[in-house]
């Protein structure tokens, strides 16, 4: 999909809104749950009625440092449940929103899709998908600016989070000075790229380092496709009771080799999901 970027728009599906979904893709990583809680916080500041934000299996350990990470919901429960307006941030395609995405769709007037993948499908009602931005926090922060709202540090340490991860710390060939430049604002507004860092990029747990000893005995390359393959079983070994794989997928592309990282990993009923 090309970019498209209908800010105005959004805008005026939020702002008539009576209740708000906010979701985001499987398996999170930092943009994901960057994104996530970066607008969801923000909306909740402008008093906008977002009844959920939600994400399959709850936000990962290792982010549980972000503000408002505890209201995030590892599953829809109830059965019920509708929503005039649903947000899928950093999914690049529907499958990747998982149940909580699914069930979103089925029970959502509008569906805007707000993302940064050059794969991104262009599902739902709305758009705001931006191939060339470094992350979905990125964004996230240009709409923000577009309805004048402040940025505080609530909203500020999951958005600079996003941008820490996807840029592997600034590292990828995205990265402009404009990135930079968004990263000096939310520094500013209170986040902590040491902290950030810290936490995201250098640190893992154990389980997570005992999955990768699993696994990356199955890493293949192919034109420049780096993949790896996670059973059920390397799952179990792990002593994981939830599939965590860390910055599996950003460590593997860290191949000179490489443009792409694909983690394949097994789900139940012999089933397998990107």
């Amino acid at each position: 999909m090309t970019s498209a970027l209908d800010f105005t728009a959004a805008t005026a599906a939020l702002t008539s809104a009576q209740s708000i979904l906010l979701v985001t893709h499987v398996f999170p990583d930092g943009d994901a749950i960057g994104s996530l809680l970066g607008l969801g916080n923000a909306l909740r500041e402008r008093g906008l009625p977002v009844k959920t934000l939600a994400v399959d299996e709850g936000v990962p350990g290792h982010l549980a440092f972000l503000p408002g990470s505890d209201r995030v919901k590892g599953a829809i429960l109830g059965a019920t449940d509708t929503f005039d307006l649903m947000i899928s941030l950093d999914a690049s395609d529907e499958e990747r929103t998982g149940k909580v995405g699914a069930y979103g769709r089925a029970h959502s007037k509008t569906v805007i899709n707000v993302d940064h993948h050059p794969t991104n499908t262009g599902f739902g009602d709305l758009h705001l998908v931006q191939a060339d931005a470094v992350s979905t926090t990125q964004i996230v922060c240009d709409w923000l600016t577009h309805m004048q709202h402040p940025i505080k540090r609530t909203v500020a340490v999951p958005l600079l989070t996003g941008l820490v991860t996807d840029t592997l710390g600034f590292r990828t060939s995205n990265v402009t000075p404009a990135t930079l430049g968004y990263a000096q604002r939310l520094m500013e507004a209170g986040a902590s790229l040491t902290e950030i860092t810290a936490r995201t990029l250098d640190s893992i747990p154990y389980d997570v380092i005992t999955l990768w000893k699993y696994v990356l005995q199955t890493v293949a390359l192919d034109d420049g496709v780096i993949s790896v393959n996670v059973t059920l079983e390397d799952v179990r070994r792990a002593g994981q009771t939830e599939l965590t794989t860390g910055g599996l997928s950003s460590f593997l592309v860290t191949a000179e080799e490489a443009m792409i990282s694909v983690v394949f990993t097994e789900k139940e009923n012999n089933q397998v999901e990107l």
